[in-house]
């Protein structure tokens, strides 16, 4: 039985100790905090963090799957939601830099930034990282040439360097973000990359 004062405290909010360590995490990436920065702001001890999350790696693992749901969940919303697909990546930009802007968080996208930095006991870390912004760009290339298909897009389009280019946007929007870059700045660069977009051939006739 564990001694009383000891341990987890009975106030856990472990959803409230999540997004802190989301935060953390976000703003100092995977290498840059440490299992004491954790508990010292999660406010618990280690056998309580291990309790509660697992090791430092597993915790990280549901942070990104946190994020995914919450902070970075703009994305998929704008693909999913808008039928006409240049709304859609015009939406996903400009939300880009509405969010990773906002000061309620860390600047920035927690899955580009979080494992710029790394070494080779943490490389499964940037691999995981890296696997899931490739997945972000294979949805954008499926997207992309399900508008060719539809004739929102000429015929032949290269969607698959028109989602690169795209996530080459996102990925910039970030580091600039990081850099400070106001959302305004950020806005307009979106509404730029925007103006590549190919005009189906029914537009340019």
């Amino acid at each position: 039985m564990t001694p009383r004062g000891r341990g987890r405290p009975r106030s856990f909010d472990r959803d409230a100790a999540l997004v802190r360590a989301t935060l953390l995490f976000w703003e100092h990436g995977y290498e840059g905090t440490s299992i004491s920065d954790l508990t010292r702001e999660l406010g618990i001890s280690p056998p309580s963090l291990y309790a509660a999350f697992g090791d430092k790696r597993t915790l990280f693992t549901e942070v990104v799957e946190r994020y995914g749901e919450t902070f970075g969940a703009f994305m998929g919303r704008a693909l999913d939601e808008e039928d006409d697909t240049r709304a859609a990546f015009a939406r996903m930009l400009l939300e880009a830099a509405v969010s990773y802007t906002d000061p309620a968080h860390p600047a920035g996208c927690l899955i580009i930034s979080a494992a710029v930095n790394y070494s080779s006991q943490t490389a499964d870390v940037e691999r995981d990282l890296r696997d899931r912004r490739v997945t972000n760009v294979r949805v954008f290339e499926e997207r992309l040439a399900d508008a060719g298909r539809r004739g929102e897009l000429p015929a032949g389009v290269d969607a698959h360097t028109l989602a690169h280019y795209f996530a080459a946007v996102v990925q910039g929007l970030s580091q600039q973000a990081r850099d400070g870059a106001t959302a305004g700045e950020l806005e307009r660069v979106a509404e730029l990359a925007m103006s590549v977009w190919p005009a189906p051939a029914r537009e340019r006739a």
